[in-house]
């Protein structure tokens, strides 16, 4: 393998159940920059949620975030945006209100959910994500069945019990097309590590795809590698595999 770059998701795979980045997978991470490879978080999250680790973690080329809806560089600049029309919101809230599911939402002005509603029209918002939380195996299916034959979708998951929703296209493999573009770099040169149905792009298109030990099954159905658990240091524990190759 010749792996120039390393794609991260963070929940379920880089951070432990508690949200926190082992020193074994920092230590490792560090290595890797050492040797000179690019290691990039590539996230459901938005910058404001993710920023506290990129930070702790050192520079970053490029910092994925919101399953690709946007693109930041090593000084946080914005350098890639991807909306999802707010007509399409519509009939997501329409579903919410429906089956009085908790939502929650990415938007270029911000973060809402459920305990933090938006307060304006949805057409005055430039929206980037919407998601569902749904307890309810029924409820859940229900909704997902009617989204994925929304062409104008692109319906995954980072959990669960949940649904994540971008407009078609936007997913992390499609942002990790652009980020080893402007890079000089193909898709073989990349291990990408994940463990939800938003991780399945970019583990299918990457070099080396990779999913946790805890990963859900599908996911690990694509990928080339299963690596350990995200308690049990799994990026480390792959990282090193690549290392020592």
């Amino acid at each position: 393998m010749d792996i120039k770059l390393i794609a991260l998701d963070m929940d379920g795979t880089l951070v432990n159940d508690e949200g926190h980045v082992s020193e074994e997978n920092e230590q490792a991470i560090q290595r890797a920059k050492e040797k000179g490879l690019h290691v990039v978080l590539s996230t459901g999250r938005s910058l404001p949620n993710c920023r506290d680790i990129a930070e702790e973690l050192g520079r970053s080329s490029y910092i994925v975030t919101v399953n690709g809806g946007e693109i930041y560089d090593h000084n946080f600049k914005l350098v890639d945006r991807q909306p999802l029309e707010a007509s399409l919101v519509k009939r997501l809230w329409e579903l919410k209100e429906q089956h009085d599911t908790i939502f929650w939402s990415s938007t270029s002005e911000g973060m809402f959910n459920s305990g933090q509603p938006f307060d304006r029209d949805i057409e005055t918002y430039e929206w980037l994500k919407f998601g569902f939380d749904i307890e309810d195996d029924e409820v859940r299916q229900v909704i997902f069945d009617e989204l994925v034959k929304n062409e104008a979708l692109e319906v995954t998951n980072s959990s669960l019990t949940n649904i994540e929703v971008n407009a078609a296209g936007v997913n992390k493999a499609a942002a990790l097309r652009k980020v080893t573009n402007w890079l000089d770099l193909s898709m073989n040169q990349i291990m990408a590590v994940g463990d939800s149905l938003n991780d399945i792009a970019m583990i299918r298109e990457a070099g080396f795809g990779v999913a946790m030990g805890n990963a859900q099954d599908i996911v690990k159905e694509e990928a080339d590698w299963v690596t350990l658990s995200n308690t049990d240091h799994g990026v480390a524990h792959v990282i090193e595999r690549i290392l020592n190759d």
